[in-house]
């Protein structure tokens, strides 16, 4: 049974930091390209970061320089370090798992329940 539960969400004031951890189970957690997505209410899902099998990293504009992604493959965890943070940053944060196969063998993808951060004054 494959499982991704975040944690580390919660109310933090502008300007502070929070890290959020994904820990995954029940897969090969080497082979997954992870992410972290948020959704605020009333607005689409966005791809925050990603963090490929090896070790390469993206960030949405609106985080790059601000957030950091990385992955722990001996603790099957991956991690979101969020610094500065701004109002704007409030939403429901999400990870997510694709596959590395070429072929398809199962679902391919997973998603966590989400976490809230709340960045507020």
């Amino acid at each position: 049974q494959v499982q991704l539960v975040e944690s580390g969400g919660g109310l933090v004031q502008p300007g502070g930091s929070l890290r959020l951890s994904c820990a995954a189970s029940g897969m090969i957690f080497r082979i997954y390209n992870m992410d972290w997505y948020r959704q605020a209410p009333g607005k689409q899902r966005e791809l925050v970061a990603t963090i490929t099998s090896r070790g390469s990293t993206n960030y949405a504009d609106s985080v790059k320089g601000r957030f950091t992604i990385s992955r722990d493959n001996a603790k099957n965890t991956a991690y979101l370090q969020m610094n500065s943070l701004k109002p704007e940053d409030t939403a429901v944060y999400s990870c997510h798992a694709h596959d590395t196969l070429a072929i398809r063998i199962g679902p391919g993808e997973y998603w966590g329940q989400g976490t809230q951060v709340t960045v507020s004054s």
